[in-house]
């Protein structure tokens, strides 16, 4: 038997086990990771960044939001209610009509720093 060959390599190569471990640790929780891969999907489409960027501006009717983007006020409703699910946009009643804004400051936030990121 040749000890080299049959040596088993280690499970880290750069770091220790103790040091793999704290690594771990550090990660956050399987639904906190979960929750944001469906917070970062939400950004993945186009019609719903056009949506945030209009509402970056200014709180908007769903009438005002077709009329900028040129689609039905059906649809902006629905991609609406995706970002309402996951709190990236707030709606607020005011007679008849509702007024949509961004959630919070975070969700501006999350906007300027993308499209500064692509920008360079």
């Amino acid at each position: 038997m040749d000890p080299i060959k049959d040596k088993t390599p280690p499970l880290y190569q750069f770091f220790s086990e103790k040091e793999a471990e704290r690594k771990k640790a550090l990660l956050p929780s399987e639904e906190k990771i979960s929750s944001l891969a469906t917070f970062f999907k939400i950004f993945g489409d186009v019609t719903r960044l056009r949506i945030l960027f209009h509402l970056l501006e200014s709180k908007l009717s769903v009438g005002d939001l077709a009329a900028l983007t040129g689609m039905t006020d059906s649809a902006i409703s629905h991609q609406l209610k995706q970002l309402k699910s996951i709190n990236l946009v707030y709606c607020r009643r005011h007679g008849r009509t509702q007024f949509y804004s961004l959630a919070d400051q975070h969700v501006a936030d999350i906007l300027k720093i993308g499209l500064e990121h692509v920008s360079e």
